[in-house]
């Protein structure tokens, strides 16, 4: 599969990048009968998603939940104290390490089954139509040309020349992952969905964690009520949250890190967790010399088939910008490719869920409450709180809400939120409802099976039923 010393090759797609777009736009194309060669640079396929970030993360979250026995916690805990079960760093990683081993060996078999070509190194632009790969020695080891080319090189932690990581205190998201002890104290820097996500993971395994964030909410890409529900949930397991504060400086001192804010306040812990975004992977790939330039923010400008520029080319997934999810980008992928051969297509959907991995889990889809009011819409919310679930008793009475916005006179469904155990897997009910414009009362005419998670979007939509009634 792994081609070692070829000076020239054909093929009729080159795709940079092996992540999850590179995966599904390569697989397309393979599927309509074209030779396809991927170009990966890094010593595993799969990406940054694969090897430093979705999986691993995600895979992480498990791990924890499971070997501390997170979910046992609320049927043996005395007067809300939380004990936890201690575990070490081996115990995660031989986890980790498990899932990644066996994803890495189903995505080579992927690319082996469809006659894909690997080829190690970096590629970097000759013209529109050339690409040169290197070795990690700078040596030029193939010469390819393509039809088509696709860049989907994915992106990489903002990493700043005055913060000074290094491999034990001061850390990004990839950097996180090779840890050899668990910190007693973290601060992160950032509330993103990164921050947060990693935040809460190692809140759970009882590490004192503190995030930090020039906004005053936690997450605020979401629906307020929604981030405040976590908020109070991650304080539970003692994670606390300073916004409005801008950092000036990162130190280390006594083995501690210390970051100086702007307001002349400090705060200290074992370790950081720099998580103050993302930027586009490409550095070294010469794009220039194809007639291509990146935005001010360093993404790759494309049209809504993908193209850039030179029509030749396509770009997906995080190199582009956002919505920066492993989901979105697959299916870029995949029409890219499709666009490129001139198979029929359709542009990329505006609708599709968020979801976040957080402790307690999050999912969205559709509007915010706070959108709706800029928007002077007349909606109504039903809410249905997890308590009022019999499953989750069953399960261990875990904190968790579901909330649907829908308009008062057509009872259009606007967006629904849910945070709780299982919300990733339960908002694409709520997707299927929303895309065959179902009314809110869908929910209640139907029958759900019982006891599930599911049943909160028929008690959501009874909550909200009523309201309307007593309004009329």
């Amino acid at each position: 599969m792994f081609e070692e010393a070829l000076e020239e090759i054909y093929a009729e797609l080159a795709v940079i990048g092996s992540g999850p777009s590179g995966q599904k736009a390569a697989i397309q194309a393979a599927k309509l009968g074209k030779k396809v060669i991927v170009i990966e640079r890094d010593e595993h396929v799969g990406g940054a998603s694969l090897n430093s970030g979705t999986i691993p993360s995600k895979s992480l979250r498990e791990a924890i939940l499971d070997l501390t026995d997170f979910y046992s916690r609320s049927f043996y805990a005395q007067d809300e104290e939380v004990s936890f079960k201690e575990i070490s760093i081996n115990d995660l990683n031989f986890r980790l390490h498990k899932v990644l081993d066996e994803q890495r060996r189903i995505l080579c078999r992927q690319f082996e089954k469809n006659h894909i070509e690997v080829i190690r190194g970096s590629a970097r632009f000759e013209d529109e139509h050339t690409l040169h790969v290197y070795d990690k020695n700078e040596t030029l080891v193939h010469v390819i040309s393509a039809e088509y080319i696709l860049i989907a090189t994915g992106s990489k932690p903002r990493n700043p020349k005055e913060v000074p990581f290094d491999k034990q205190k001061v850390l990004d998201s990839t950097r996180l992952l090779e840890i050899d002890c668990l910190p007693k104290s973290l601060i992160v820097l950032g509330g993103g969905i990164i921050g947060s996500e990693y935040a809460s993971f190692f809140a759970a395994l009882g590490t004192k964690v503190t995030v930090i964030d020039k906004r005053d909410q936690i997450l605020p890409l979401l629906d307020r009520e929604i981030g405040q529900h976590l908020q109070k949930s991650l304080s539970k397991i003692g994670l606390s949250f300073l916004g409005e504060k801008v950092f000036e400086e990162i130190v280390q001192k006594n083995e501690q890190v210390v970051v100086k804010f702007k307001d002349n306040t400090e705060s200290s812990a074992d370790a950081l967790l720099y998580a103050l975004g993302r930027v586009a992977n490409v550095d070294g790939l010469c794009i220039e010399c194809a007639g291509i330039n990146v935005t001010e923010k360093g993404y790759v400008p494309v049209n809504a088939l993908f193209q850039t520029v030179v029509p030749s080319i396509y770009a997906i997934g995080d190199v582009i910008g956002g919505p920066a999810l492993a989901s979105t980008g697959m299916e870029q992928g995949r029409l890219a490719a499709r666009h490129a051969f001139g198979v029929q297509t359709h542009h990329f959907p505006s609708f599709y869920p968020i979801g976040i991995y957080t402790i307690p889990e999050i999912s969205s889809i559709g509007y915010t409450e706070e959108m709706l009011k800029d928007l002077e819409f007349k909606y109504e919310i039903g809410r249905a709180y997890y308590y009022e679930i019999a499953r989750n008793q069953i399960k261990g009475n875990d904190p968790g809400m579901f909330k649907i916005l829908f308009h008062v006179e057509t009872l259009e469904i606007l967006g629904i939120h849910i945070i709780g155990r299982e919300a990733t897997e339960l908002i694409h009910i709520g997707q299927v409802a929303m895309t065959f414009n179902a009314k809110i009362d869908y929910f209640i005419d139907q029958v759900f099976n019982y006891p599930t998670y599911a049943e909160g979007y028929r008690i959501a939509a009874l909550n909200g039923m009523n309201k309307i009634k007593h309004k009329r």
